[in-house]
Formats: C-alpha cells, structure tokens, sequence
C-alpha cells in the first residue's frame, strides 16, 4: 500500500502485520465469521447496503472504527480480539463496524484499501483517522483516545451532568433520588468534594444533621477547604445557631409590637433560613439595612452575604437578594 493511493498514509503509521488485499487466496470453507454484535452494543457488522447507516450516519453520535477484514486474513484474526476488547472496555466512546472486503469490496476499493486489516475512525460522517495491522492493545487505545478523546474527560462530562441533575432532584425535594445519584458519584470517584457535598445536603434535609457532622469529619485537607463542602458546615452551624434564638412565633409578636426591634428580625431571619424559607430571610435582613445600616456594626448586610454563600450563587433566592441588596446599596 503506498502513500499514492492510500489517502489515509500520513496517519496510519507503519503497516504491520497486514495481508495483501489484491493477492487474496480463496477463503476455506471453514473459515469463521465476524463475531455477531457484542451484548453492549458497541460491535456490529455492516454491509455496503447499510454503510451509510451503520458508519456515516451513526459518526454524527460518536466516532465509529470500520474494520476492513476477511475470512482469510490471519493478521484479521489477531487484531479482532483485541479490538473489540478494547473497543467494549471503551463503553460507548466508539463503536466498532466490521465490514467483511469478500462480500462487500466496494467501499473498500473506495477508500482506497489494499492491505487489511486496516481501521479507519469516521468522526461527524468523514473518515479522519486510521491505521493498519495488528496493532498492540495500547496503540489500539492511543488511538481511540486520539478520535474520541481521553477516557478521563468523558468520565468528568458524565460526573458533572449526574451531579448536576442529582442537585434538581435535591431542589425538587427528591432528597433519595438525590442521594443515589450523588452515593453513584462517590462510588466512582471518592474524593469528589461536590458528591460528599451533596449527600450531607441529602441528610441535612432529612433532618440527620449529626450524620452530616460525621461525614464531613477528618477530610483531607484540599477536600475540606473545597468551596461546597464549606457551604455545607457554614449551614450545619447556621442550623446549630438557629436552635439557640428562640421561638419563632414568639419572634413574630415582638416585631408586631414593634417593627424595628432589629435584634428579634435579625433572629428570626436566621431561623427562617434553617427552615428553607430563605427570601423571607433575606426580606428581613433588607429591612434591618434600610432602616438602620449602624445596628450590629451593618451586621445584616454581613449576615446576608453569609446567606448568599451558603445558598450558591445560582440560587433564586441569592438572585433575588443580590438584586434587593444593590438597589439599596447604590440607588
């Protein structure tokens, strides 16, 4: 095969192991066939009826390995194990399409083939990459983290979006669908800082605030500075806090009595925080500000920012009291 008439020769590397397509022997009669599609679906044979679905088509979603082969091909024979173990392990990174040059020579001959086996990447419906012979298992997974990326990136993509629909579930009140999601999360990554952050949340929520010390106990010290575990002890204390201001109720009566009794309004906002009516605590602490700006050395401005830390900055009800707090602060 030479780099005339091979329009993949600048990245296939050397041939190794290759037969010689145009000198085919006859196949014997006892030659084996591809192996059906693999029970994970990432395996499958292809026709040059089906190409365009199987490999063009199917390219858009993730690249797609065609592996040109024949009955007769003993190199064939040693790259197919390992391939497709490789190719499995991957778990959806790529899928492999086997198209046998025997029975469907055409596409092949189109792309130029001469010497199998030969593996060529096709990525958004394009051939883009390729290489020849039977490889060793570690070329083998060099080049599908070359046409799909390192494994570790996908990890990260997939952690990222459980995390983030395990934190929905959390608003949502799903506190166990949450917890499965994020204990999924830990499972595959211990030291996952948003994960652990996440499941003492769950149990925050489900009022097993001494669970939630525990597990945030003895962290390493990276883990413990991480920004959503901080959020997390910042709330076990504001919920330690609350239980010492008194009774709400009681609360309520003395700003009926009187509206600028700021002591009792900076109490209950910090008890109507803990009970997740958290823009009620915010409305109060605006109150404090606008009244009095002195009281507490402007401590309800440094209570709300503690708010806002605490809540994410995404919060609707950090959105909310960031704005109120700015018309304040700069009308």
């Amino acid at each position: 095969m030479s780099g005339n008439d091979n329009p993949y020769s600048n990245s296939f590397g050397q041939m190794s192991a290759t037969a010689s397509y145009g000198g085919a022997p006859a196949a014997p009669a006892q030659a084996a066939a591809p192996a059906p599609m693999a029970a994970g679906g990432y395996i499958k044979d292809t026709t040059t009826a089906t190409f365009s679905k199987d490999v063009i088509e199917e390219s858009r979603n993730q690249p797609v390995l065609v592996d040109f082969w024949a009955p007769w091909c003993g190199p064939c024979k040693q790259l197919t194990p390992v391939i497709e173990k490789v190719v499995n392990e991957a778990q959806g990174r790529v899928k492999l399409v086997k198209m046998n040059i025997d029975d469907h020579p055409s596409i092949a001959g189109q792309l130029g083939i001469q010497s199998i086996p030969a593996v060529i990447a096709f990525v958004g419906g394009r051939p883009a990459d390729g290489f020849m012979g039977a490889v060793p298992e570690s070329q083998i997974r060099e080049f599908i983290d070359r046409v799909a990326g390192p494994a570790g990136a996908d990890q990260a993509a997939e952690i990222e979006a459980v995390l983030v629909e395990a934190d929905g579930l959390l608003a949502s009140g799903d506190i166990n669908g949450a917890a499965q999601l994020y204990g999924a999360v830990m499972q595959a990554d211990p030291d996952n800082a948003k994960a652990l952050a996440g499941m003492a949340q769950c149990m925050i929520s489900a009022n097993q605030h001494e669970r939630a010390r525990e597990a945030l106990k003895e962290l390493p010290e990276e883990m413990a500075a991480d920004p959503a575990i901080q959020a997390v002890v910042k709330k076990l204390e504001q919920i330690e806090e609350a239980r010492k201001l008194g009774d709400p109720v009681a609360l309520e009566q003395a700003l009926a009595a009187n509206p600028d009794d700021h002591e009792a309004r900076m109490k209950l906002a910090k008890i109507r925080n803990v009970e997740g009516a958290r823009e009620e605590a915010a409305d109060h602490l605006i109150y404090i500000m606008r009244k009095d700006r002195t009281f507490d050395d402007d401590g309800a401005r440094r209570q709300l920012l503690q708010f806002f830390e605490v809540w994410g900055f995404k919060d609707p009800a950090s959105v909310s009291g960031r704005r109120k707090l700015s018309a304040l602060l700069f009308s």
